[in-house]
């Protein structure tokens, strides 16, 4: 039987080293790191997302400033705003929520950034200095099972490595960052023969692929090590990952699940499923919809359809824990 690892539990020890870090900056005199975050429009699911960073930043100690920017904005424009940022010698970071309003060119904005300050790691330069083993800012959900790995203990040097997938944002650079640690690294697509067999000689099996439940047991090599990056919905409309959670436990020697695997699970989104600590008078169901974010969260009962409003630190006195993560993909 796998070990479970939960990526809620790491983002909650990650945070609390950061604000360690962060606060011996503070008590030294130094200037907080800051994050600039640009908002175009008013997509409420990009609005949600942006929340969620400003939180991450606050619970942490550092800075964050948000630019939110009209769906008429002008290419011109929103290069301006850019190289505003990049003048900046107070901003460390700046991140530009994607995706942009139709007519915008996000490429451009991308390559725009100043790769020092490019904390998605998508600019060219850091892709290129990936590849070079050089300093530079990685895309986060590679980073992220990259540092799942090492804290189950588990050195990639030497390990057979198989990533289900080859996309820009997952795939590609896992793969890189694997290789950068001397693993031995295959990277499987839509194209490859004997799929399942390749997959079943791996140490260390990462699933990137977009498919619900396609990774079952006789992909896993007994006690590999299976992170789980895939977020898809089943025929009943449950979020499920790439690999079949129930076949592989069993057989893999860690495994991550979804949702509660990669990425940062503790925070709350729209269109998440919560339950509260106190349960509704309707005692149809525990489970609660988040139905609005902002200042103030507004939840809506799955038993009878009851909405209630609350400040956003009242939500997070009373709620007891995320059950299901939304899919971002909708």
């Amino acid at each position: 039987m796998a070990e479970v690892i939960y990526g809620s539990e790491v983002s909650k020890d990650i945070r609390a080293e950061l604000s360690e870090q962060i606060g011996a900056l503070r008590a030294a005199g130094r200037r907080m790191p800051k994050l600039a975050v640009i908002l175009v429009g008013d997509n409420p699911a990009s609005l949600s997302y942006v929340t969620g960073k400003e939180k991450a930043c606050t619970q942490v100690g550092m800075e964050s400033e948000l630019i939110k920017l009209p769906a008429s904005t002008s290419q011109a424009e929103l290069m301006a705003v850019v190289r505003r940022l990049n003048e900046d010698p107070a901003v460390d970071g700046i991140l530009c929520q994607l995706p942009l309003p139709q007519g915008l060119d996000s490429a451009q904005v991308i390559r725009e950034i100043r790769p020092d300050k490019d904390v998605d790691g998508f600019h060219p330069i850091n892709v290129g200095k990936l590849h070079l083993k050089e300093d530079g800012f990685v895309p986060c959900t590679p980073l992220g099972c990259m540092e799942l790995l090492h804290r189950m203990g588990i050195n990639p040097e030497g390990k057979r490595a198989v990533v289900l997938g080859r996309s820009n944002l997952v795939g590609a650079p896992v793969a890189r960052l694997l290789l950068n640690e001397n693993a031995t690294v295959t990277i499987c697509h839509s194209k490859t023969e004997n799929l399942a067999q390749v997959c079943a000689e791996a140490d260390i099996l990462i699933a990137a692929v977009g498919r619900a439940k396609m990774v079952t047991a006789d992909y896993v090599k007994e006690g590999a090590a299976v992170i789980d990056v895939g977020i898809n919905r089943n025929a009943e409309g449950k979020l499920v990952g790439d690999v079949d959670f129930a076949s592989v436990e069993p057989k893999a020697g860690f495994i991550t699940p979804v949702p509660k695997g990669v990425g940062p699970m503790t925070d709350y989104d729209l269109n998440d499923i919560v339950e509260m600590k106190k349960e509704h008078p309707c005692h149809k169901s525990k489970y609660w919809k988040i139905i609005r974010m902002g200042a103030d969260i507004k939840i809506k009962c799955l038993g009878c359809g009851a909405a209630i409003m609350f400040p956003r630190s009242e939500f997070e006195r009373k709620c007891k824990k995320l059950i299901e993560k939304a899919d971002k993909t909708e």
